[in-house]
Formats: structure tokens, C-alpha cells, sequence
């Protein structure tokens, strides 16, 4: 079991020989914690009888060795070990109904207690029982010894079948198609585990079809042997356990198949894996070996790793390798079962939102209303032009203002008006003059000439009275502006006929509706809608249409149609230029229509362009 050093105190070398012995050539376990526990209870003097008790792989704590063989008496040494047990730290305490003490140490190994080690001793001085602490607190660290080294090989032994597994994982990972990639698997683990034969199945269609053999490129030519693997394979699929041939000793398992196999084969060693992944068996792994070969407990767990990190690898391989019908349909058989079946309750009741959606849609009706960018306008606009050419004298208002019927907008300067209308009247007062003295003469034809000339100068100055009228431009109704600025131009010219102001009255409006030319011929005259403005969101207000105009005018890359109506209700708050959106009331038609009319359009119109 190992080699024990000689470095000891002068106590050590006067124990007896055969119990170093004993403990040196321990050859398995038992044996060595019956020398060990023989060695410490004769190192430690006035030592009566010992106990060692260990923690075995059921977590049960069960004594392994006692000293002296004989003659023994562990009944008086178990409380201090329940004691230890259930406080895990050294204890030395006193015998009832007895002289002798007992001393009780726990081996902690990582946290969790291994073993307890207790003997009872017959000397009562404090430095004899401290003496006998520390030598069981000395010998102990053997025991540990003995666990570190027996885990040491367990982690080497694990850490060397990891690596033949991962190698094996990769082996099988850099073939593309599955076919090799099982091909590869099954002949490197055949070689790794020493095994005559390994097998690799995988379920289809409730049945297990063998998929690939160690070192035979072709699975089917045999068809006994390979029907006989098959169903080794699917007995132990069926248990849902690995089976292996012959069973040991106290496991209750079905292995008719596998009888049958390894009296075929020449009463050969079977093992058999199945193979799990995402929540379902999907094929199965047997190995095979000669009748003087069975598998050891290393040799299965090993082709366990194997098994449990290649399986999912290959199963992804053959999934992918699968034609695209086949991927289809086993992708759509998989979506229903999760849709039908158990489990998937957010897909079951997302499903059940989605037919609801659907039947309400289909019956459900509601209004459909047109949208379509909206402005307003006066429905009348008055321009204001200069009656004759002038100058700027005054101009009090521009755009923006409100008006009253009468209110100066501006004046045009009058001074050449008034010094000629001065010259006409002295021209005027001349002439009726000379009219005077032709009658008071009696010439009558001098008089009617002269009175001729009366009559065309009367008319230029009513001319001029009309323009000097005329400089003064007003409000012809109550509104607002809505052009004209003329504060910048005082004194500046103006021509006849030049549009100086726009004004429109506030009690008359028009809505401008730009409509789609794709919803134009959904508008009909006479329909109502509702106009929400951007300026005032809180209060829709209603129209009716009255004109569409036949013309369409391009704006940011759409077509627009021109459609007007007029306002139902109008107040103080509306002003001309405002924007906002409306909406008019078309008809009542199905909401799966309205929602998916531009989509079913779009659709129509891209097959028109593809299709030939």
C-alpha cells in the first residue's frame, strides 16, 4: 500500500516490528486501516482497545477496523464517536462506570468528515492524555495521506479518460458528413477501449437502425448480426439503462438480447449506452469484447464520457445530413407536437391569442376613414391694388392683422393730386369767367365753345376728386390680412394694378384635403370627416366635401388629388393658413380589410411588375 518512513521518535521505535509490518505491506484498504489503527494504538502507551470508523459511498459511517482483534469492546467507545460525529472536532472525555478516558479525533478533508478514529486509554496524568492527543492527531495525517493519493488516481484516471474523449469528440467533429464521422467514432473507440467490435444505432421511426461499425465500412451486408445488435440496442433504450452482459452481481436487469448476442458471438462481453439528448432517447452505442475480457468499472465509465460528449455532435451531423423534405417535415412534426402535446404553455396560449386575433378580425367591422394631410383657407380672399400709380404715404397694418370693415390700410401720398386739382380750378374759374363776358356779349358761338371747355375741365376735376378719393385704401369687410407689408416702403412707388394687400373674412373657410391618388376614388361629394389642426388637438371639428378637383399635383415624390369642403361649425380660433390632419368617413367594412388593404396592394402591384 506504500512505503513508511523511518523517521520516528524513540516512542515509534519501541513498537513491535510486526505491526510495522502489518501496516507496510497493507495490499488494499481494509488492510491498511487495520495496520495503521494497530500501529497508532501501539505508539500511544496504556492504549486499552481503538476504533476507526469511515464514511463509505453511501454517506454511512461504518467502522472498518478494531484493535485488539480480539477481546475488543467498541459498545464503550461509541458515544464519543457520535460525539465527534455530530460536533466534528476532537474530544476527550471520561468513561463512565470506568477509570479510562476516551480520545476521539474526526479526519476533515475538504470540509467534509472522512473518518473518526477513537481509543480508550488507561493512564489519568494531564501530560499522558495531552501525549496520546497529539500522537492521534499525528497518525491521523496517514489516513489522509491515504485518501489524497486514492483521490489523486481517481482525478488522474478521470482526467485521462476526459482527454481520450475529447480527442475522440474532435476525431469525430472534423468530418463533415455523418457517415464518416460515425465511421471514425465507432473504429477509434473500438481501438481506445480494446473492444473487438462497437456499434453505433440510431432511433427512426420507433425503431433502432444500426448506422455504422468499428473497422466495416459496410453496416448491411450481414443481416443476423446486424438485427441482433439492433435489438440489444432498443432493450436497452427501453429500460432507459446502460446494460451490460454478463450483469454483475446483485443488478436486476432484462439482457435477453444481449444473451442472444454473446452466445452468437461466442459468450462475448456486452455493454450497451443508449444515447440522451434534449429530453429524448435518439440511438444507442454498443461495445463488444471477448469472453475473457469483461468491462471493468473504468472501461464503462469511459465510454460513458464518450459517449455523452460525441452523441450530441453525431446526432447534429446525421440531423444535417437529412434531405430538405425530410428536415421540413420532422421540423413541422416537432413544432406540433410541442404545439399539442405537453409542456409549452407560452407557444399553447400564443396560439390561442392568434386564433382569437384571427376570428375577430374576420367578423369584426368598423369604419373606414380616409386620412389625408388638411389646411385652411378663406373662402373668399379680397385683393387690395393700387388704383394708380403713387407713392407710399402711410400703411398702419400688414399681414397678420385683424380688420375692420373701413379701417385705413394705407394712404397714398396726395400733393400732385391737390396742386393739380388747384390748376384745374383756376383753369375752372377762367374759363367760367370768359363764358360770362361771351353771353353778356351775345356771342353765342364763343359761349358754346367756351362751355365746352367748362365741361371738359369739370370732368377732369371730378377725375381728380375720384383719385384723391382713392389714396386712401380701406378694409371692404371685416377680416384679416393675410398678405401685404408695406412698413418697410414709406414714400416708395407703387404701379397701377399692383396687389398691395390680401385680406379674407373670418366667418368663411375651405378645407383643403391632399388625398392619395391610390384612395382618391373612395371620395365621393357629400361625405362628412373630421379635422383635428395641429394648433388646437383638443377640439375636432366636422366637414363636408364639396369639390374634387381632377387634377393632381406631385408632392415629396406622391401624387396628390385637390379635394375641398367646408367647415360645419366655425369659431374665433380659426385662422386661415392652420394644418392638421382629417380624416373622412368612407363606409363600414371588415378591420382585417382596412389594416391590410395597403399590403395586399403593394402585393398586387409588385407580382403585376415581376410577372410576365
Amino acid at each position: 500500500m506504500g512505503t513508511v518512513e523511518n523517521v520516528m521518535s524513540d516512542e515509534v521505535n519501541q513498537v513491535s516490528p510486526e505491526l510495522w509490518e502489518t501496516f507496510s505491506g497493507a495490499c488494499n484498504e481494509d488492510d491498511y486501516y487495520r495496520g495503521w489503527l494497530g500501529l497508532q494504538s501501539g505508539l500511544i502507551a496504556g492504549a486499552v482497545q481503538s476504533l476507526l470508523v469511515v464514511c463509505n459511498e453511501q454517506q454511512q459511517f461504518n467502522p472498518v477496523a478494531s484493535w485488539p482483534e480480539e477481546g475488543s469492546d467498541p459498545v464503550r467507545l461509541s458515544d464519543v464517536v457520535e460525539r465527534v460525529l455530530e460536533e466534528q472536532c476532537g474530544l476527550l472525555v471520561e468513561i463512565r462506570d470506568s477509570d479510562n478516558y476516551a480520545i476521539a479525533y474526526p479526519l476533515l478533508i475538504a470540509g467534509n468528515l472522512h473518518s473518526v478514529v477513537a481509543l480508550e486509554v488507561g493512564f489519568a496524568t494531564e501530560s499522558q492524555l495531552q501525549r496520546a492527543m497529539e500522537q492521534v492527531q499525528w497518525g491521523i495525517a496517514w489516513l489522509e495521506l491515504l485518501v489524497l493519493r486514492q483521490q489523486a488516481d481517481i482525478d488522474q484516471e478521470t482526467l485521462k479518460r476526459l482527454t481520450a474523449a475529447v480527442d475522440l469528440l474532435a476525431v469525430t467533429l472534423s468530418e463533415e458528413r455523418f457517415s464518416a464521422a460515425a465511421m471514425v467514432l465507432t473504429t477509434e473507440l473500438a481501438a481506445a477501449s480494446n473492444c473487438e467490435r462497437v456499434s453505433l444505432g440510431f432511433m427512426r421511426n420507433d425503431h433502432v437502425k444500426l448506422q455504422a461499425v468499428s473497422h466495416s465500412a459496410e453496416v448491411g451486408k450481414k443481416m443476423n448480426l446486424t438485427h441482433a445488435i439492433e435489438q440489444v440496442m432498443e432493450e436497452a433504450i427501453l429500460q432507459r439503462l446502460e446494460v451490460v452482459y454478463p450483469s454483475p452481481a446483485g443488478e436486476v436487469l432484462i439482457c435477453r438480447e444481449h444473451e442472444a448476442l454473446s452466445r452468437q458471438q461466442a459468450m462475448a462481453n456486452i455493454v450497451t449506452f443508449p444515447l440522451y439528448h434534449q429530453g429524448q432517447y435518439y440511438g444507442a452505442i454498443t461495445c463488444e469484447r471477448g469472453a475473457d475480457q469483461p468491462f471493468s468499472t473504468s472501461d464503462i465509465e469511459f465510454i460513458r464520457a464518450i459517449a455523452a460528449l460525441s452523441g450530441p455532435a453525431l446526432e447534429n451531423k446525421h440531423a444535417n445530413d437529412r434531405p430538405l423534405p425530410v428536415k421540413v417535415k420532422n421540423a413541422a412534426q416537432q413544432q406540433l407536437e410541442r404545439l399539442f402535446g405537453t409542456g409549452y404553455l407560452g407557444r399553447k396560449f400564443a396560439l390561442v391569442v392568434v386564433v382569437c386575433l384571427v376570428l375577430f378580425l374576420s367578423f369584426a367591422v368598423g369604419e373606414y376613414r380616409l386620412t389625408a394631410d388638411t389646411s385652411l383657407e378663406g373662402a373668399i380672399r379680397r385683393a387690395i391694388v393700387a388704383p394708380f400709380d403713387g407713392y407710399i404715404d402711410q400703411a398702419p397694418l400688414r399681414a397678420g392683422d385683424l380688420v375692420k370693415k373701413g379701417q385705413l390700410l394705407c394712404s397714398l401720398d396726395d400733393r400732385d393730386l391737390q396742386l393739380e386739382k388747384l390748376v384745374k380750378v383756376s383753369q375752372y374759374q377762367q374759363i367760367s369767367r370768359q363764358y360770362q363776358e361771351s353771353v353778356a356779349k351775345r356771342d353765342r358761338a364763343k359761349a358754346g365753345i367756351i362751355k365746352a371747355q367748362m365741361a371738359q375741365t369739370q370732368a377732369e376735376l371730378d377725375l381728380l376728386e375720384s383719385k384723391l378719393e382713392r389714396t386712401r385704401l380701406t378694409a371692404p369687410f371685416t377680416g384679416l390680412l393675410v398678405r401685404g407689408d408695406l412698413s418697410q416702403r414709406f414714400g416708395g412707388a407703387v404701379e397701377q394694378g399692383e396687389v398691395l394687400f390680401e385680406i379674407t373674412p373670418l366667418d368663411a373657410y375651405r378645407v383643403i384635403l391632399k388625398v392619395d391618388e391610390r384612395r382618391i376614388v373612395d371620395v365621393k361629394i357629400g361625405q362628412r370627416g373630421a379635422l383635428i389642426l395641429t394648433s388646437l388637438p383638443q377640439k375636432p371639428y366636422q366637414f363636408t366635401v364639396d369639390l374634387i378637383t381632377p387634377i393632381s399635383n406631385a408632392e415629396e415624390g406622391r401624387n396628390y388629388f385637390r379635394v375641398e369642403a367646408h367647415l360645419t361649425y366655425i369659431d374665433d380660433s380659426l385662422r386661415p393658413g392652420m394644418e392638421g390632419v382629417g380624416k373622412i368617413s368612407i363606409d363600414r367594412r371588415k378591420l382585417i380589410s382596412i389594416w391590410s388593404r395597403d399590403l395586399v396592394e403593394w402585393v398586387k402591384l409588385t407580382l403585376w411588375n415581376w410577372l410576365p
